[in-house]
């Protein structure tokens, strides 16, 4: 028998455009309820003794907006109402359906009332933040519609833009594509005496593929390609819009980029060749400036970028571009969509989101934004030579320095996975065990590469373990992945995510045999500053350094390609 919940989530999915496809996935979300093992608990409520500095109620509801020319389109959307703190910490994106800018103050006591007002149940991640497991939204903390969870937490991060978006099991990638994310700053005394550009010379960017039909709705495909490879759309949107077009004067400007694409990766370069100045990522500032001759972002990672247009006349135009790069989806899948995109068979196979992809396809080259000059000025600050101090781990400060803790990427045509084990919970395995206050070194590569022998369990096991048989899973080759020669047919990039403190990647090496592609890549992957997602690429092993301090408790680490994820590529360490 169907609820109001049921009812209500089947009229807003045929409102919405999904069609038959996604209706056939509403178990997901069920599953995601009943899932063995994960209880239903009592929503965190506010504590007499917490004191905050600020207070603010935070919506996840339904509403319409204009995306496109004519009729608005049906979204998911995050709405927030200061109640005490700064006037300067909820800033509405204007025209736009991602949820408010959020900026805080390191060493600000934070309370919010985190309310559900959808139809199905979710609850709010702070991606980047260090919070207590209670704080950290774990899909354990879901919330049903109507409920209130109550978030309390100290900022300790350091400066920094972080990302909050929905994070319950097998609903994650839809409620995000729907509309669900925001960015949220956190600004500190040291970035401040930088005297950076800010107010409208401070610009945010949120990068995001979507696909809509005749009637201006979404599309979110529900088949196994897409799961398989993640959903990808047909155009790209820039905070929100379509052809997204920023005026600005002859001086410089802070770009902040956030990739809140599903899946999509994209290669950041200017149309003229101009070298891209980083002066931070996820973790926040860099030491000092370093240029780029691109940067490649991929889902959940975040840019700072210096823009001087000083020089520059009035009148002048500047393109943003995603530029031609290969290797981070399957060799026949990338095969197929350039197929696609001149009519051949390749546009008729795989799902939606695929279809979409041949008609944008990952790797081409594709403008983002335009940047014109409209306004011609003298004054420009000058670009720090100097921006941040960051203590850097060494092996000699890790637990275990001939042990790294191992992340395993395995992929076949039936499952997606890390460590040999789909996301279950409280299933953690010995080594997901992490002792309270240690820095510890792990290591991420793909079957086959280094790590075996680490008594992951589960590899080979089951239906994998068949499927490996069948498809003649002799002796494997760095960076071949599973079955040898078939399993590199299924390699692709994954942008892994940890959550809790950030780290620090210490070193990155690719297998020969995936050398040409990665070559399209390599000079825009940033090894430095501090990191809590980062891009692995097929064949390839990236090693990196992370603290576990102060809180104990679970910690999700996941591919955040986020049809991975729903799909159980996500795993828990538990902090003891």
């Amino acid at each position: 028998m169907q609820g109001p919940v049921d009812r209500s989530r089947r009229h807003f999915m045929v409102q919405t455009g999904i069609g038959l496809l996604a209706m056939a996935s509403m178990p997901a979300w069920l599953r995601a309820m009943e899932m063995p093992g994960i209880p239903k608990l009592t929503p965190n409520r506010a504590s007499p003794t917490f004191k905050p500095d600020v207070e603010f109620e935070l919506v996840a509801g339904l509403d319409s907006v204009p995306i496109l020319p004519g009729p608005l389109t049906r979204v998911q959307r995050y709405t927030a109402k200061l109640i005490s703190g700064p006037k300067g910490t909820l800033t509405e994106m204007p025209n736009c359906y991602l949820g408010p800018i959020i900026r805080l103050q390191k060493g600000q006591k934070v309370r919010i009332h985190f309310r559900n007002e959808l139809m199905e149940p979710t609850i709010t991640h702070w991606h980047g933040l260090h919070v207590p497991a209670l704080m950290d939204g774990h899909p354990m903390y879901i919330i049903d519609p109507g409920e209130t969870f109550v978030y309390e937490f100290e900022v300790i991060n350091r400066s920094s833009l972080n990302i909050y978006h929905p994070h319950p099991h097998e609903m994650t990638a839809r409620q995000v594509y729907y509309g669900l994310v925001g960015g949220l700053i956190v600004n500190d005394e040291e970035e401040a005496k930088l005297e950076l550009p800010s107010g409208e010379y401070e610009i945010p960017i949120v990068l995001q593929d979507r696909r809509f039909n005749a009637q201006n709705q979404l599309i979110y495909g529900a088949h196994m390609h897409d799961r398989m490879m993640g959903f990808y759309g047909d155009r790209v949107l820039v905070n929100g819009r379509p052809n997204a077009e920023f005026d600005v004067a002859s001086r410089a400007y802070r770009l902040r980029f956030l990739n809140g694409s599903n899946a999509r990766i994209y290669k950041l370069g200017w149309s003229d060749g101009t070298p891209l100045t980083v002066i931070g990522v996820d973790g926040g500032l860099l030491e000092s400036p370093e240029t780029f001759p691109y940067v490649m972002l991929a889902p959940g990672e975040r840019l700072d970028v210096w823009a001087d247009f000083s020089g520059r006349p009035k009148g002048s135009e500047l393109t943003m571009r995603s530029l031609p790069f290969s290797g981070v989806v399957p060799m026949m899948t990338e095969h197929r969509m350039g197929r696609g995109r001149r009519g051949g068979m390749g546009g008729r196979m795989g799902g939606m989101g695929m279809m979409g992809a041949m008609d944008l396809p990952v790797g081409s080259d594709y403008p983002l934004f335009k940047i014109r000059v409209t306004r011609e000025t003298s004054e420009s600050p000058m670009l720090p030579s100097r921006l941040s101090k960051i203590d850097h781990y060494t092996l000699s400060d890790v637990a275990n320095p001939d042990k790294p803790v191992p992340i395993e990427i395995s992929e076949s045509p039936m499952a997606m996975l890390l460590n040999g084990r789909p996301y279950a919970f409280n299933d953690i395995q010995p080594f997901e065990r992490i002792p309270i206050d240690t820095v510890q070194l792990l290591e991420i590569f793909h079957t086959g590469g280094h790590g075996m022998g680490h008594g992951m369990g589960g590899i080979g096991h089951g239906m994998r373990g068949r499927m490996m048989g069948m498809m003649g899973g002799g002796p494997r080759q760095e960076g071949q992945g599973m079955g040898g020669g078939m399993g590199m047919m299924f390699s692709m990039a994954h942008p892994i995510h940890l959550h809790g403190e950030p780290f620090q990647v210490i070193s990155r090496s690719v297998s020969a045999a995936r050398a040409d592609a990665y070559a399209t890549v390599k000079d825009g992957l940033i090894s430095s500053g501090l990191k809590d997602t980062v891009l692995v690429m097929p064949g390839e092993t990236v090693r990196l350094i992370k603290p576990f301090y102060h809180f104990k408790g679970l910690f999700m680490y996941h591919c955040h390609n986020l049809e991975h994820e729903d799909m159980g590529m996500m795993r828990d360490f538990l902090v003891e």
